[in-house]
C-alpha cells in the first residue's frame, strides 16, 4: 500500500512538473510573439515614415534642382488659363505638393501612379487617367496616412478655404479646399471628372485627395475635395505663402 502511495505520489510530482513547463513555455511563446508584434508596430509607425521621408526628400531635391530660380510672386496677377502638362509614364514625378495647414515644413511629391511602388515610398500618388494640374476635371490622388511616409496623416485637420500648391515645371497651382466626406473603400466616383456625379460634364477645375479612414484603419476612405483658385508660371515665382518653402526645396534656404 505505502508502495502504491509513492508512487502516486512520484507521478503527481512528474504530471505538475510536466505541466509547469508547458505553462513556462507558453509564456515564452506569448512573450516572443508580443515582442514580435511590437516590434512590427514600431517597423510600421517609424521605419517606414523614416525610409519614406529620406526618399521623398530626394526626389524633391531632384526635382527642384532642374526648375530654374525666381524670385517671390503674387498671387494677384491674372495669368489667364494655366498651362496643363500631358500625363507622364508611371513612376514620373509629376511635382511637388505644399500644404501649409498640414506644417510650415510640409513639401512632398507628386508621383504618377498609384502602386504601392509609389505609395510605399514616395509620396502622394497621382491617379492615372485623372486630370493632370491645372485641367477642367478632377486631379485626383492617393496618400498613405499613419505608415509610409504619413503623407495625409491631418488630411482632416483641413478648413474649407485652406490651399493646397502644386508646383510643377510650368507652374504653381493653387487649389482652395471646399469639403470632404469618408465613403466605403467601394466608391470610386470620387474619382471622376465630376466627383460623385457619373453623368455631368466638368467645367471647373477640382483637386481630390483619398486616404484610408479612421487614421489607424483601412475600413473607409476619406476624401477632401478643393477647386483651383488660380494658378501663376514658374516666371512669376511661387506665391508669397510657400516661398520659403519653395526656396529650401530647391536647396536654397
Amino acid at each position: 500500500m505505502l508502495q502504491l502511495q509513492e508512487n502516486s505520489a512520484a507521478g503527481s510530482t512528474r504530471r505538475a512538473g510536466i505541466s509547469f513547463r508547458i505553462v513556462q513555455v507558453l509564456g515564452e511563446l506569448l512573450i516572443t510573439a508580443g515582442v514580435v508584434v511590437l516590434l512590427f508596430i514600431a517597423w510600421q509607425l517609424w521605419w517606414t515614415n523614416l525610409a519614406a521621408d529620406v526618399r521623398q526628400r530626394a526626389v524633391i531635391s531632384e526635382f527642384a534642382r532642374d526648375l530654374p530660380a525666381a524670385p517671390a510672386g503674387s498671387s494677384d496677377t491674372d495669368h489667364g488659363l494655366p498651362k496643363v502638362a500631358a500625363e507622364p509614364g508611371a513612376g514620373s514625378t509629376i511635382g511637388i505638393v505644399y500644404v501649409p495647414r498640414f506644417g510650415a515644413d510640409y513639401t512632398r511629391p507628386l508621383i504618377q501612379g498609384t502602386t504601392p511602388a509609389v505609395l510605399d515610398s514616395l509620396g502622394l500618388g497621382h491617379y492615372e487617367g485623372t486630370a493632370m494640374p491645372g485641367a477642367v476635371g478632377n486631379v485626383a490622388v492617393a496618400g498613405h496616412r499613419q505608415t509610409h511616409g504619413a503623407v495625409l496623416d491631418n488630411i482632416d485637420a483641413l478648413v474649407p478655404g485652406d490651399r493646397i500648391y502644386i508646383q510643377t515645371r510650368d507652374g504653381y497651382y493653387v487649389y482652395s479646399f471646399r469639403n470632404s466626406e469618408v465613403v466605403l473603400p467601394a466608391r470610386t466616383d470620387v474619382l471622376l471628372p465630376v466627383p460623385t456625379q457619373p453623368v455631368a460634364t466638368p467645367t471647373e477645375r477640382y483637386f481630390t485627395m483619398t486616404s484610408c479612414n479612421p487614421r489607424f484603419g483601412s475600413q473607409e476612405r476619406i476624401v477632401a475635395y478643393s477647386l483651383l483658385e488660380h494658378w501663376q508660371p514658374t516666371s512669376a515665382g511661387p506665391p508669397p505663402e510657400i516661398a520659403g518653402q519653395v526656396q529650401r526645396a530647391s536647396g536654397e534656404g
